[in-house]
Order: structure tokens, then C-alpha cells, then sequence
């Protein structure tokens, strides 16, 4: 009897979430025509302004199927899951006039690269882009390759020796690498990106807090580990992804000091949880091309407990003033370095022991742009944090602060990350942040 008890209440732990109020989600043909809408936008928009920006007049990418450049990737129209063959896309920016954007490929990508490779005349491929280059004449070649940024280094060597050995020689001093001007087109996000992605932030929220709730966790029975599944599950079930393992960690009075460790690559699997446990789930999913990583936590109340103990509200509070220090050091130029110094400084004068270690976020997880600060990393990062800030780029912040919470006797780090924007005048969380430590069961 006993053991039936135990795998009923295992299976209710593993139920799942509410649909009632989660947002409708679009069909996967309406969430093509929005991708395909957005592409559209950026390339006719917001490419030519950034091909400007950086003094690049020609923008070379280069890939072959199931091998391709990160950058290229987030190019390929809704229904091109790779590429084909070889695809070569050349985007030409004029002084006078529209982008030119063409493939030099036997199929036009899409309705947004018309395919100019007339096999006919140029039987051999590269003798086709040859011709492009010539007839625009660029001051600049600009090709993804990048010593620091692994998302701007996507031209695998074969092709780049391919097309040096194709480009005349006159052309050669004109070679450049598209570094900035890729990093660029991936952390830069369009009016029409940052006006649904709110409401994907809203979805990870959702789903993360009612996974972190009584429909899931019953104390003494469910593990971390049962947590993380559930919500696998739950985003597998909505026809969503994530583009990463959820993680479930625990931190607990008499458990001594070893939670971040455990937070980490030495978490156990089955942890079970416990009346009195702080809870932190690292949670994101990926909606639209845009992604989420959200860090929040919740208390598991005692018996006779009606709230969180007040050194853990505390200790919160502190974690939330060390967003809106590192928040405010947000300024259009700044390195990520700089950024990061400033926000460990201040927080040194307010007595907040903090760690840093704030990402960009967007068409990738960890994504293109200045980082800010790595967790073994708090003297600043070489090459990614010397990067510098611009706007409309998003950011997910996070961080820790390390507080001792004298119910417990101990130092309890509030792990917290929050997705947001940086418009050029300020920063937005795209969905608000987490105020307080939400409790099991909710209050």
C-alpha cells in the first residue's frame, strides 16, 4: 500500500501545468509568416543602416548544408531548415541606392535572395560570385570570421581558401572581416521583434512559475530533477523549445555552504525537496527565433509558516538592488567591461557582495554582444568584454548577490536573471522582474 502511495503522488507531481491561461500560440504556418515578416523587415531596414554603420559595402556569407554559419542561419527564411549545397548571399550596399541582396545559388532563398547564379554562364560557382564582386567594385569584402566572437567565425577554412584562391589579386587587400558588422545584425533587435518580445518573456515566466508551484512539487516526494522534466515536458507539450537543460537547485538551512558549487556542474539529480528549501530554477525557451533564459526562486513554506522568513526577503532585496546597480550602468559606448567595474564598484560601496555575469540575449541564448562579466571571470573578460554597448540590444542580467540570513546562520547567494533592452535612453525588463520570493504554496 505504501508503495502504491508513493507512485500515486509521483505521477500527480508530474502532471503538468494549467492551459487555461497560457497565451494561444500561433500555428506553426503563422509563426513562418511572422519569421518570414520579420526577416523581410530587418534585411530592407535595419541591415542597410548597420552596413553604414561599419563601413562595409559588401557582406559575403558562406555555407555549406548542415554547416552552417550561425549568422547565416538566422537569414534563412521559415522554410529553410539549412542550407542547400553551397549558398553564397551577397548583400551589396550602395552609396546611392537599396541593398542589393543576392544568392549566388542555383535557388533563390526564399522570396528574400534572388538566386544569380546562371549556371549556363558560370558553370563553376565561385567564377559566379567572382562576377558579383567585380561588377560592384566594394571598397570592402567583409567576411565572418572573428578571433574573440565564435558567432561572428562561422566561414569554415575550406571556403575561405576556396575564395581567396578565386578572388583576383587586386581584390585581395580589400578582405575584411565582418566581425562587428555580424555581431551587429545579431544583437540588434528590429521595432517588430522588440514588440512581441515581451510576450515571450511572459510565456518562460509562466511556464517556470507553474512549474515551481503545489501543481508540481510535493515536499518529502518530488526531486529537482522531476521538476526539471516537468518542465521539458510542458514546453515540449506546447510545441515550443529550449535551448537549453533547465536546471532545479536547492539551497537549505543546514546544508552549509556549498549550494553554489551545487548550482552548478555538481548538482545532484534527486535532490529531494523539503519544507524550508529556497529553490532556484535557471529556465528558457525559444519562440519566433527569439530566446529567454530567466533565473527566479521560490520558498517552500513549513507547516504552520505563512511566509518567507524575513532574512531570505532580505537577502532579495539585495539581489534586486544589484540589477538596478548593474542597470544603471548602462550607457550607449560603454564596454561590457566598463559596465561591469562600475556595477562591482558600487555595489562594494553598498555592501553588497556580487557577482556579475550578464549575457546578451536574442536570436541566440548567449548571444552576440558585450559580455558582462563571467562567473569565474569578475575582472573583466578579454576580447567580448571589450565590446560596446549600443541600443536596442537585449540583455539577459545576471548576477548574485551573497547575503548571511541569520535565520539559517549562513550566506544564501539570490541567483537571479531577468531578460531586458537597452533602448539608448534606458533599460526595460521585457516583462517585468521577479519582486519577491514566491512560495510553495503560493500564498
Amino acid at each position: 500500500m505504501k508503495n502504491l502511495f508513493l507512485l500515486f503522488a509521483i505521477l500527480i507531481s508530474m502532471q503538468g501545468f494549467s492551459q487555461s491561461d497560457f497565451p494561444n500560440l500561433l500555428s506553426e504556418r503563422d509563426r513562418a509568416k511572422v519569421v518570414d515578416q520579420i526577416l523581410e523587415d530587418r534585411l530592407d531596414n535595419l541591415l542597410p543602416q548597420l552596413m553604414k554603420r561599419e563601413g562595409i559595402d559588401m557582406w559575403i556569407l558562406i555555407s555549406r548544408e548542415y554547416n552552417e554559419d550561425p549568422v547565416m542561419k538566422t537569414i534563412l527564411p521559415s522554410t529553410w531548415l539549412s542550407a542547400r549545397r553551397r549558398t553564397i548571399m551577397v548583400f551589396h550596399q550602395p552609396k546611392e541606392g537599396e541593398i542589393v541582396k543576392v544568392a549566388i545559388a542555383r535557388y533563390s532563398v526564399g522570396k528574400l535572395l534572388k538566386g544569380e547564379w546562371n549556371i549556363d554562364v558560370y558553370p563553376d560557382q565561385w567564377e559566379a560570385l567572382v562576377n558579383i564582386i567585380k561588377e560592384k567594385n566594394p571598397n570592402k569584402i567583409a567576411l565572418n570570421y572573428s578571433d574573440d566572437f565564435g558567432l561572428a567565425d562561422g566561414l569554415v577554412h575550406t571556403e575561405y581558401d576556396t575564395f581567396m584562391e578565386k578572388l583576383p589579386k587586386e581584390y585581395h587587400n580589400r578582405v575584411t572581416s565582418a566581425e562587428r558588422l555580424a555581431i551587429a545584425w545579431l544583437e540588434t533587435r528590429s521595432q517588430k521583434e522588440l514588440e512581441i518580445y515581451p510576450m515571450i518573456c511572459k510565456m518562460g515566466h509562466m511556464i517556470l512559475q507553474d512549474g515551481l508551484s503545489e501543481k508540481v512539487i510535493h515536499p518529502g516526494i518530488t526531486t529537482t530533477d522531476d521538476v526539471v522534466w516537468a518542465l521539458r515536458q510542458r514546453v515540449t507539450d506546447l510545441g515550443l523549445s529550449t535551448w537549453f537543460h533547465p536546471s532545479v537547485s536547492i539551497q537549505r538551512a543546514d546544508m552549509g555552504n556549498n549550494e553554489f558549487l551545487r548550482s552548478f556542474s555538481k548538482r545532484p539529480e534527486k535532490d529531494v525537496i523539503l519544507p524550508g528549501d529556497l529553490l532556484h530554477v535557471d529556465f528558457g525557451i525559444t519562440y519566433l527565433r527569439l530566446n529567454t533564459d530567466q533565473q527566479q526562486h521560490f520558498y517552500v513554506l513549513k507547516p504552520g509558516e505563512k511566509e518567507v522568513p524575513r532574512g531570505l526577503k532580505d537577502a532579495f532585496e539585495n539581489g534586486n538592488r544589484l540589477q538596478d546597480i548593474l542597470t544603471s550602468q548602462f550607457k550607449a559606448g560603454k564596454s561590457g567591461n566598463e559596465i561591469l567595474s562600475g556595477a562591482l564598484a558600487q555595489a562594494a560601496k553598498e555592501g553588497i557582495q556580487a557577482s556579475i555575469y550578464t549575457h546578451p540575449i536574442g536570436s541566440h541564448g548567449h548571444a552576440a554582444g558585450p559580455t558582462i562579466g563571467m562567473w569565474d571571470q569578475q575582472q573583466g573578460v578579454k576580447g567580448k568584454g571589450d565590446y560596446p554597448l549600443f541600443p536596442n540590444t537585449c540583455y539577459s542580467i545576471e548576477l548574485f548577490a551573497a547575503s548571511e540570513v541569520k535565520e539559517w546562520g549562513k550566506i544564501v547567494r539570490i541567483m537571479l536573471e531577468e531578460d531586458g533592452v537597452y533602448l539608448g535612453d534606458r533599460f526595460l525588463f521585457l516583462d517585468g522582474r521577479m519582486e519577491e520570493i514566491l512560495t510553495i504554496p503560493r500564498k
